[in-house]
């Protein structure tokens, strides 16, 4: 790695790590990444971290997921429903119990780098695995259960009510449609899922140490 990128590198860690401390700066409009994200995005593609491959950066802070192209150009953006509890980490185990038993406390969405998979749940829909032991998912909101709200939650501008699932993200149909299924649905990708507990430097070795 040259001085230069080590040194771009450098910088957008301090960069992230101040806007962690500060709250992660949200995006300007909905359509453009949050300041974190664009240049957490930008530092994985100069330290090809994301291996040419296409990948998703989730920012449960802004309650927003990005996906972008093998060279980090932004293909897509949507609100997200992400794990009611705040937290970065999983329960250990967490992935072999019944629903039923998983405390509302334990419902996170784990902070990470995630090399994702197309996989089926046991309806047999379509889903792409996050982290595939802890049973974490992407995949199309389900409005089964009319009291969660969860449509009316992905539209609200307010991120505190996105906070519903059992650790999964689930993003709006339409788009997982058009963005997710396309890019992650066929064969494998990296899904970033950014902390909002801890520095990313804790999570991402590309960024650098603390």
């Amino acid at each position: 790695m040259s001085f230069h990128t080590r040194g771009a590198l450098r910088l957008a860690a301090l960069l992230l790590a101040a806007l962690w401390a500060n709250g992660a700066s949200g995006a300007d409009s909905p359509d453009t990444p949050s300041v974190a994200a664009q240049h957490f995005a930008a530092a994985a593609v100069r330290a090809g971290d994301n291996q040419r491959l296409p990948f998703a950066v989730v920012d449960k802070v802004n309650a927003r997921v990005w996906v972008f192209g093998t060279e980090g150009e932004l293909r897509g953006t949507a609100p997200v429903l992400l794990g009611l509890a705040i937290g970065d980490e999983s329960v250990p185990g967490i992935g072999e119990r019944k629903m039923s038993e998983i405390k509302p406390g334990e419902r996170t969405t784990p902070a990470g780098r995630f090399m994702s998979e197309p996989g089926r749940n046991l309806r047999g829909e379509d889903i792409v695995w996050v982290d595939y032991e802890a049973a974490v998912s992407m995949h199309r909101v389900r409005a089964t259960n009319a009291a969660e709200r969860r449509l009316e939650r992905l539209a609200s501008p307010s991120v505190r009510d996105n906070r519903i699932s059992f650790g999964c993200i689930n993003v709006p149909a339409a788009f997982y449609d058009l963005h997710i299924q396309p890019a992650f649905g066929q064969a494998r990708g990296i899904v970033y899922v950014l902390p909002e507990t801890r520095d990313p430097r804790d999570r991402f070795d590309f960024l650098g140490t603390p």
